[in-house]
């Protein structure tokens, strides 16, 4: 049998040591502090459940994508999170059933799933969010990109970009003034996604008329004028869903960029009007994503949701949140009255146990002399 080296962790999985596991939980108390202050009451789900009830909500995974075991206890197939805001939809559709609606929520933790993509390496990640449940309203979604970005802002983020999308725009379209067969509408939905112009045209007059929403593309006000200009050949089809993203966009700061793709889907599989992406200069990839859904209920009808995620760990990576304590170095015999007061200064203290101990080995910047902290 090979044995296996003791440090050696599965692919995709990793430790983390000091000082960015520290910087981590400090990341996660900011943007939890943030939405706690907005009225977001955090739960804490399992890390694993019942693999049929977990899948029921994940809609945009399948059970094959999952890290799964067989639970010893009932025989029954557990399945590990590859994400929790499912689980906060299964809580507010059973534990808070009748809680008092609008229900805000908020939560984090890490999750697992059985693949990495080639642009994150990672299989586990961290996971933190806030979902706002009762409504999908565009003042629902002005709370929820705004929090996103006060979270962000707290953590020390700067360069914060937000790409607005329609998820449900093309099928919406689809089923109305723009008519497309099942198999067009897949394919126009395909050379959307590329922004392809030319296999869009090519693949029928129907399609064709889907071209706009490749020019309705970047900088957000120019982007919206275009769409305005398509929705205006629609006879004003879509001028409602244009109303909720100005409102959206209104009160977010100049110093925001914000940005539009209409017919982006990748990752907005369970988002149905309207969605938006995190970015942040100096990082590849979206560190957040959030937008409208519906959580479904047993018996009874859909109930709307918004929210958003945030998957800080490349943040963490980059030394966000590293802010690191002023450490204090206690010699034997040293005085614990006056070591108290300091730590409730905000000193982090490492008492010697024996004599001879190094302070400075042990990454303090200060002695305590007497009762006064002494450099190094």
């Amino acid at each position: 049998m090979t044995m296996i080296p003791p440090g050696l962790l599965p692919e995709g999985l990793s430790d983390r040591l000091p000082p960015q596991a520290e910087a981590s939980a400090r990341l996660a108390r900011r943007v939890l502090d943030t939405v706690a202050t907005h009225g977001y009451e955090r739960v804490m789900p399992p890390l694993a459940e019942f693999e049929d009830t977990l899948t029921q909500r994940l809609k945009s995974m399948r059970a094959q994508d999952l890290v799964r075991a067989v639970d010893p206890v009932s025989q029954r197939t557990l399945a590990f999170r590859p994400d929790m805001t499912a689980q906060v939809g299964r809580i507010a559709a059973t534990r808070l059933r009748s809680a008092p609606r609008p229900l805000r929520l908020s939560y984090a933790g890490p999750v697992i799933r059985q693949k990495a993509s080639q642009l994150r390496p990672e299989r586990e990640k961290m996971q933190l969010g806030a979902e706002l449940i009762g409504s999908d309203s565009a003042a629902a979604a002005v709370e929820i990109v705004n929090i996103a970005i006060e979270a962000l802002t707290a953590a020390g983020v700067t360069g914060i970009t937000i790409d607005f999308t329609l998820p449900d725009l093309i099928d919406a379209l689809a089923a109305g003034p723009l008519p497309l067969g099942a198999e067009e509408l897949e394919a126009v939905r395909a050379e959307l996604d590329a922004k392809d112009a030319g296999a869009l045209v090519a693949i029928s007059p129907a399609a064709a008329a889907y071209l706009p929403l490749i020019e309705a593309t970047g900088p957000f006000h120019a982007a919206m004028e275009r769409l305005e200009a398509f929705s205006a050949q629609l006879g004003g089809a879509i001028d409602s869903r244009i109303a909720g993203l100005r409102a959206i966009a209104k009160p977010i700061g100049w110093d925001i960029t914000l940005t539009l793709d209409p017919t982006e889907r990748h990752g907005f599989e369970f988002q149905n009007w309207f969605g938006f992406s995190i970015f942040a200069e100096g990082f590849i990839g979206e560190i957040g994503r959030g937008g409208s859904y519906a959580i479904a209920r047993a018996g009874e009808t859909d109930e709307p949701a918004m929210g958003f995620s945030l998957y800080p760990d490349p943040l963490i990576d980059a030394g966000f949140g590293d802010e690191r304590p002023k450490r204090l170095f206690l010699p034997v015999g040293h005085d614990v009255v006056r070591a108290a007061a300091l730590r409730a200064e905000g000193w982090h203290t490492v008492a010697a146990l024996a004599d001879g101990e190094d302070g400075a080995a042990q990454r303090c910047s200060h002695w305590l002399d007497g009762s006064e902290p002494r450099a190094y």
